[in-house]
């Protein structure tokens, strides 16, 4: 193989690293260092291009939004279980992120796919009730029980619903984002609860969905940032439980015993 062909490749836009140098998206780290937030640097490394302020704001918020739910969910379990296993932090924190799949985690993917094709109908010319109720039948028939982004087994209303679509819907009436994906989020919410005494609510994963979606991230990217913002709250549980100083701790405390149904 010619050098050429080994330079190849690992050909990148992301980063160059040379002897004495290291430039990230053509930027020289050291015009980064200091001058730079860890959500516009998360932005740039992604799009090659910086935020704006009021976009790197937003995105902000919807990593703070995600990074913890406690012990209740599963990542944050393993985490700690992990933690007192032996295996040291970084193992910790990749045995927890290796658990965010489809059904903890990756909802907000899911949900941005969702409301995508509601506005992929809208602008085809369906008004945006109908499209709303034509995309939640269509999931509704490949045997989609539980719509991903709505709903939540905690909350009634989940807290950190509310805080995320204001700031959405202030950008939107700046100009920052479009508005379009909230307001397609709203009109499954409004679907899902028609007629319902027990309300379903808009989740976490919904609510960080419509941001990211109106800040332009493809579903796919969803779930990573969904990674990237747990993974501060999985490290924050890792490191108390290292701290505590328990040993193979597992998932019930060692007086109850698991039912036998041999």
């Amino acid at each position: 193989m010619s050098d050429a062909a080994a330079a190849d490749w690992w050909g990148t836009a992301v980063s160059r690293i040379e002897p004495d140098h290291v430039e990230l998206r053509g930027i020289p780290v050291q015009e980064l260092i200091g001058t730079i937030g860890f959500g516009s640097m998360i932005w740039l490394m992604l799009r090659g291009e910086r935020p704006s302020d009021a976009q790197a704001s937003l995105l902000e918020a919807a990593l703070v939004a995600g990074v913890d739910h406690g012990p209740h969910a599963p990542s944050i379990a393993v985490a700690r279980m992990a933690a007192t296993c032996g295996v040291g932090l970084n193992n910790a924190m990749a045995s927890a992120i290796n658990t965010l799949g489809d059904s903890h985690g990756g909802a907000g993917q899911e949900c941005v796919t969702l409301l995508d094709e509601i506005c992929e109908r809208v602008t085809a010319g369906t008004a945006l009730p109908q499209a709303a109720e034509d995309v939640i039948g269509a999931w509704r028939t490949r045997g989609i029980k539980y719509l991903p982004g709505f709903g939540h087994r905690f909350h009634t209303h989940d807290p950190r619903r509310d805080p995320l679509l204001d700031l959405v819907e202030k950008a939107a009436a700046a100009g920052v984002v479009g508005g379009a994906h909230r307001q397609a989020a709203l009109a499954v919410e409004a679907v899902l609860n028609r007629g319902r005494i027990k309300p379903v609510p808009m989740n976490i994963d919904g609510a960080t969905a419509v941001v990211y979606a109106e800040l332009g991230f493809p579903a796919p990217l969803a779930r990573g940032l969904f990674v990237l913002s747990r993974s501060v709250g999985i490290l924050a549980h890792a490191w108390e439980e290292t701290g505590q100083g328990r040993r193979n701790k597992g998932p019930i405390p060692p007086s109850i015993r698991p039912t036998y149904l041999g």
